[in-house]
């Protein structure tokens, strides 16, 4: 097919490289402008665009599609190109009714969980902290609402007890190149699918303040929350006063007063949660690098209470 694709992190951009492999022509990417991001705060263009101009597709970057004057490199694309579909994902933008008429065949979605569970924008981060033990890749008709569009196919996947976001991340997005190559490879015969009323939940943006976590929670939840955070936002716990950040930890069957330090060693830096305990691996002060509990406690004054 000939096709217009919207997209903007890494997770699109190995959709997008699934496609060109598979031989369709994009003639179109949209992606979002590009961000200062890095210690430098400079422009950089997202992982889609970067595949795009590797390829020699055009890219249209608009801040947003209200305007329907914005529309119209979408529309030449569809008219004078040839464009006869659009593929979204996780592009971060509300495609508008009007836009989304203009393909002749539609517009599909990549979106990353098992609808209708965890629709909208962060769907790994929520799976992974509300302790699911599946998720996968849903291929769906894109309408006005949020995710709310007819299922076409979908493939689901284990959540590993050590899986974080990244990880998860990674798996999906293979996943997600895959499943839309054989969505396209049939998509005459695919037969919609209206998404059911029950079971309906919502993945919300992660907020940073969320990083914060609780000691009088228990430590199964806030295990969970360490793996959901992890590459982003990274949870932040207090230890002795100071905030730290915690990329791994495991729940152990200790107890004592949230937030009291029960040990600290080589082997980890265990403290009691609402429930149980957490011991916790691996760290990362303010300005610093990611280390073990072993070159955290280095120097440092915690100390068991």
């Amino acid at each position: 097919m000939k096709i217009i694709f919207a997209g903007t992190p890494d997770f699109a951009a190995r959709a997008l490289e699934a496609l060109l492999a598979a031989g369709h022509e994009v003639v179109l990417v949209l992606t979002q402008p590009d961000r200062p991001a890095g210690r430098g705060m400079t422009l950089q263009a997202s992982a889609v665009k970067k595949v795009a101009l590797r390829h020699g597709i055009p890219v249209f970057q608009p801040e947003r599609l209200k305007d329907p004057a914005t529309h119209e490199p979408i529309r030449a694309a569809c008219a004078e190109r040839g464009a006869e579909l659009m593929v979204v994902a996780a592009y971060g933008l509300i495609l508008p009714q009007a836009l989304l008429d203009l393909p002749r065949r539609g517009c599909i979605n990549i979106h990353a969980s098992l609808l209708p569970r965890w629709r909208g924008a962060a769907p790994i981060h929520r799976a992974i902290e509300a302790g699911d033990a599946q998720t996968g890749i849903t291929i769906m008709g894109v309408d006005a609402g949020l995710d709310t569009g007819p299922m076409l196919l979908a493939e689901a996947i284990d959540i590993d007890a050590v899986d974080t976001t990244g990880s998860l991340h990674d798996r999906l997005a293979v996943l997600g190149g895959k499943l839309l190559v054989e969505a396209l490879a049939r998509f005459d015969q695919l037969q919609p699918v209206k998404q059911p009323a029950t079971g309906v939940t919502y993945a919300a943006k992660v907020d940073k303040a969320e990083a914060r976590l609780d000691w009088n929670q228990p430590a199964t939840v806030l295990e969970r929350k360490l793996r959901a955070f992890n590459p982003f936002p990274g949870a932040v716990v207090t230890l002795a006063g100071e905030a730290v950040k915690v990329w791994r930890g495991q729940v152990l069957a200790a107890s004592g007063r949230p937030g009291q330090v029960l040990s600290a060693d080589a082997k980890g830096i265990v403290v009691a949660c609402g429930e149980g305990a957490l011991c916790l691996s691996e760290l990362q002060k303010a300005g610093g690098r990611r280390v073990t509990s072993a070159e955290f406690l280095h120097g440092s004054a915690l100390r068991p209470d």
